[in-house]
């Protein structure tokens, strides 16, 4: 049992999950150093509230991209969650928690017609959730044009109630958007990491060709993780618009890159068949506290961010195709011969 402990933990130490840890770490050590308030915790939390939603829908896209696809469509998704919560409450009467159950399914319905396409009939990930990305977008707008409110003010004054799900403070200090995504990656890890449908998910991403003869519905497995992608995308919505008491239609319009660099930077192979939930939400960390550390410290304005995520998204995947080279394999292994030969 002993051994079997510190083999875990010697295997933790050299994971890619130890590496993200070291470089929140790192955060921490640089940005406190260079302004004390980056360490106060009324104002980290607080910071965390506005990059919690990317947060929550990176864990879900995590599925996506190991099966071997991708989903750049969540940020519309967002927004439709949205004005749809808004749309419904403000002028179909409907009661705030019925509205965001209804955007929540409308959601669903988004993320299954994309996996249809995707699984069923063949067209690449990119190109259906690119075009899901202006349709979901598009009908977004539609929908804030049956409001009685211009689309560009917003519909507000939702009540306090609802405010709360992201408002509320646990032990006075603890935002519960904090709370709800650590439930959520619990959640998610256990799905995609203890359970068969988590396995069948990685055997799709390794060959999915092997997968289906040993049994496994792929076309199916595939779909389903659109489907819970687009599902998080909503939650997430659900999230932001209470956090900021607005509903609009172009909310999350800009997640898109911030996603997919934590996935990606959390471990999960562009081509699919490996990926870690922890990971995913320590790379959502490390990007969330960079957006916040960057403008709060060295005074970059937030116009600027996306370059050094941008930065952070090509040289992981750079790294990873040359270290998978097979010239940089064989220079590694002469490299350790010569230091077992010393």
């Amino acid at each position: 049992m002993n051994k079997s402990f510190s083999t875990k933990v010697k295997q933790f130490l050299r994971s890619w999950e130890m590496v993200l840890l070291c470089i929140l770490v790192l955060e921490f050590i640089i940005f406190g150093s260079v302004n004390a308030k980056f360490l106060k915790p009324a104002l980290l939390f607080n910071s965390m509230n506005d990059f919690m939603s990317i947060c929550i829908i990176s864990l879900f896209v995590t599925f996506v991209m190991i099966t071997g696809g991708i989903d750049i469509q969540a940020g519309s998704i967002v927004g439709l969650t949205s004005i749809i919560i808004g749309v419904a409450w403000q002028d179909f009467g409907f009661n705030i928690w019925n509205a965001a159950v209804l955007a929540v399914c409308v959601a669903a319905l988004c993320g299954a017609l994309s996996g249809f396409f995707v699984a069923y009939c063949g067209v690449q990930a990119m190109v259906v959730t690119l075009g899901g990305q202006f349709l979901y977008a598009g009908i977004a707008l539609l929908v804030s044009n049956l409001a009685s409110t211009a689309s560009y003010q917003g519909i507000s004054g939702f009540p306090d109630y609802f405010k709360i799900v992201s408002k509320f403070k646990f032990f006075g200090i603890i935002p519960s958007q904090l709370v709800i995504f650590l439930v959520l990656t619990v959640v998610a890890y256990i799905v995609l990491h203890r359970s068969k449908y988590g396995r069948s998910i990685f055997l799709v991403g390794v060959n999915q060709q092997a997968a289906e003869y040993s049994g496994i519905n792929t076309r199916a497995v595939i779909m389903s993780t659109y489907v819970l992608s687009a599902i998080s995308a909503s939650v997430a919505g659900v999230v932001l618009t209470a956090y900021l008491g607005t509903a609009k239609s172009d909310l999350g319009a800009n997640f898109t890159l911030n996603i997919i660099t934590a996935v990606v930077l959390g471990g999960t192979l562009s081509t699919g068949g490996k990926g870690n939930v922890i990971g995913t939400a320590l790379a959502s960390m490390v990007i969330g506290l960079l957006r916040f550390g960057l403008p709060l410290c060295f005074k970059v304005g937030t116009q600027y961010l996306d370059i050094p995520v941008g930065i952070l998204l090509l040289v992981v995947v750079l790294g990873r195709s040359l270290s998978s080279h097979p010239s940089t394999a064989n220079l590694l292994a002469k490299f350790r011969k010569g230091k077992q030969a010393q």
